[in-house]
């Protein structure tokens, strides 16, 4: 337990005080509280436990029934005590748990009642029989002892003749109904009966009354002299003549309209938001499950909305202002959802939901969600603020058929992470096609890690040739994925993903060593005519705080020179280095590690800064090329600009490498340019290494 031994036992103690108040208990002070104490331990244990399972409550209930605590002020007094005090005594997050706990708790005080009195009824009944079949002087004896409990019981007692006819009643039925005594006697038990009550309801009496059962019990709202409604747990039993025909028939009433109230109100808690009154999660689940379990040919369609920006609401005016905006948000639902078939329920924090158990088709639900975005619109002024909001929803409508609830709210879900995904303050419809990329895509995220430590990926080589002669001088080394499933895949369908995940830096790590093992080898087999090998590295992996120290190591463990290794880094990576990156990649360059620059041209350069950076080579966007193709396809601005850049580099003391070269115009205008060396399908693409090693060998 999580309160303090001193807490639990005042708590006993009050309790128990309580308890003395509503009846007679026949036990000392002692025994009373080391009884409650046992009570109160036991709920407190409910509460707080990790898997909650209400049913030892029902036997706390029952407990006070068997100590002789047997009037509604008990129970009551109880309830109230119990619900005021002993969530003090744990977290405030099993708070939740209490209405659950409370109705466990009543549930079981009445059952325990109904079992007393149904003993009760049992014991009169039995003297009826006795009264009829016994001497005259038992006769007596026996009607006598019937008369005061008739008279005297709080329960109340009807007897009715074989058609329905009261013959009498006693003190305590009559005062339930609001009637005199004598004023009954006489009436059909159909006057008695609330209006427009479900034949089924009068289906046992009517088998009673011409002998087809001989007794039930059932819980029954009947109508009292005012019209109002009257709960009663009401059992009935038939007694008959020596012949076994009907006779007259006993009832016995216990009121337990209290009880009934009370059940409703935590109902009624246990289905819906306390703060804004709308129904709850499950609510909304019991709804949904049971437009599912209907079955047939119709659609249902849901809006899933979450707010835009609530945080900053909360977070900047306090979540007094959020509750009313909340609270706002869920009276504008309400305004524009209306019918038996549609229901508004909070999720929970920020996320609302729109039920629609019978949907037309999805222009129905979109024109719902457009009228929610257009309502949201529209200013709310709280505690002196004037609170724009907005929300992103999600849309689904589907047959019931083919189809579960877990599947219509998953895609719910995912429908609202588009529309925030895209923009916010929109909606977004669900989109087969489109979650089937969301979920190849997450399935290549899933396996990634795996894929990294399986080697399920390899390094292709791309040729890097100097223009001046055509000699191979480096290769650029382009990470694949033999995926088992979807097969090859390159870069550009994982590398993101790698980079959104954090698996950039052990996949980049991985690629390093892989191209400078290949390096070694050829430079075992091929000397001073190895090529230098050029490998990407992701903006992420330069704050890597062990870059440096991975690249040493992996440098030494090759026995390679640093300069047979190229790091290339994008244009918007490099020029937004700072601080620890910057001091990486200076201490890269200090070792000899080739530093360049990739995609050049695509970004803006700060050029003042470009001085400042350990680059040594420049690649020049492939975007370029096009201009340099033979006329009529050829563009003078993408000439000039490819010249600018180059010369622009020379004077930096840089390299310039262009990319994607396709044909030996583009190749001839750039060594007429200057530019130093040039890869692309004119020369080669990707492959493994042995097409590298014809080429060194050609």
């Amino acid at each position: 337990m999580d309160s303090a031994p001193g807490e639990h036992e005042a708590f006993a103690a009050l309790w128990a005080t309580a308890l003395t108040t509503t009846g007679y208990v026949a036990l000392d002070r002692r025994e009373l509280v080391d009884h409650v104490g046992r009570n109160a331990r036991t709920l407190l244990s409910v509460l707080t436990a990790a898997e909650f399972d209400p049913s030892p409550a029902a036997r706390v209930g029952a407990a006070l029934v068997d100590l002789g605590l047997t009037s509604p002020q008990t129970l009551a007094t109880s309830i109230q005590f119990v619900g005021e005090r002993l969530p003090r005594l744990a977290d405030e997050k099993c708070a939740a748990r209490m209405p659950a706990l409370l109705s466990a708790f009543a549930g079981g005080f009445t059952t325990a009642m109904q079992q007393r009195i149904f003993t009760d009824q049992e014991e009169i009944r039995q003297a009826v029989m006795d009264a009829r079949r016994g001497a005259e002087t038992a006769l007596l004896a026996s009607e006598a002892r019937f008369r005061a409990m008739f008279t005297q019981t709080a329960v109340g007692i009807a007897i009715t003749d074989s058609s329905g006819t009261l013959i009498e009643v006693n003190t305590a039925c009559a005062r339930m109904f609001e009637y005199p005594v004598d004023k009954m006697p006489g009436m059909h038990v159909d006057d008695l009966r609330y209006p427009d009550e479900p034949s089924a309801m009068r289906r046992p009496l009517k088998e009673l009354l011409t002998g087809r059962r001989d007794s039930y019990r059932m819980e029954r709202m009947l109508r009292k002299s005012d019209g109002s409604p009257l709960w009663t747990d009401l059992s009935v039993t038939l007694v008959r003549d020596q012949r076994g025909a009907p006779q007259f028939v006993v009832g016995m009433l216990e009121d337990i309209t209290e009880r009934h109230l009370l059940e409703q109100r935590l109902r009624h808690q246990a289905n819906h938001d306390p703060l804004t009154g709308l129904g709850n999660r499950a609510l909304f689940t019991e709804r949904l499950n049971a437009a599912f379990a209907k079955g047939g040919d119709h659609h249902v369609g849901i809006c899933y909305l979450d707010l835009d920006g609530f945080k900053v609401i909360n977070d900047s005016l306090g979540h007094d202002i959020g509750d009313e905006l909340l609270a706002a948000v869920a009276i504008r639902l309400e305004g524009l959802v209306s019918g038996p078939d549609r229901l508004v329920a909070r999720m929970g924090g920020d996320e609302f939901v729109v039920l629609m158990e019978h949907c037309e088709s999805i222009d129905e639900v979109i024109a719902l969600a457009e009228r929610i975005l257009a309502a949201f619109a529209v200013p709310v002024r709280i505690g002196g603020h004037r609170l724009s909001v907005s929300a992103s929803i999600g849309l689904v409508e589907r047959p019931v058929a083919g189809t579960t609830p877990a599947e219509t709210m998953r895609d719910a879900d995912v429908t609202l992470y588009w529309a925030k995904a895209d923009g916010k303050n929109r909606w977004a419809g669900y989109n087969s096609e489109r979650n089937a990329r969301e979920v190849a895509r997450f399935t290549l995220a899933a396996r990634m890690p795996a894929a990294v430590e399986s080697e399920e990926f390899y390094v292709d080589y791309q040729p890097i040739v100097r223009l001046a002669d055509g000699k191979l001088v480096g290769v650029e080394a382009l990470v694949r994925w033999a995926h088992p499933e979807f097969g090859r895949l390159g870069p550009d369908q994982f590398i993101s993903l790698a980079e959104e995940t954090g698996l950039i830096v052990p996949l980049g790590r991985w690629v390093l060593r892989e191209a400078t093992r290949q390096a070694r080898r050829w430079r075992d087999s091929y000397g001073d005519g190895a090529p230098w090998v050029s490998v990407n590295v992701a903006a992420r992996q330069t704050v890597d705080p062990a870059l440096v120290d991975d690249i040493a190591t992996i440098l030494r463990a090759a026995e390679l020179p640093p300069s047979s290794i190229q790091l290339e880094l994008t244009e918007s990576a490099i020029m937004a280095t700072t601080g620890v990156p910057l001091e990486a990649l200076r201490a890269l360059a200090d070792m000899g590690v080739r530093i360049a620059i990739d995609d050049f041209g695509t970004g803006y350069s700060n050029l003042a800064y470009l001085r400042h950076l350990p680059v040594h080579s420049i690649k020049l966007a492939g975007r370029f090329m096009e201009g340099l193709r033979a006329a009529p396809d050829a563009d003078e601005a993408d000439a000039r600009i490819v010249s600018t850049l180059v010369e622009l580099a020379h004077a930096l003391g840089h390299d310039v490498v262009a990319e994607c070269v396709e044909d030996p115009e583009q190749a001839e205008r750039l060594r007429v340019i200057g530019c130093d060396t040039a890869q692309g399908w004119l020369f080669a693409k990707p492959g493994p290494p042995e097409e590298i090693e014809r080429w060194l060998e050609s």
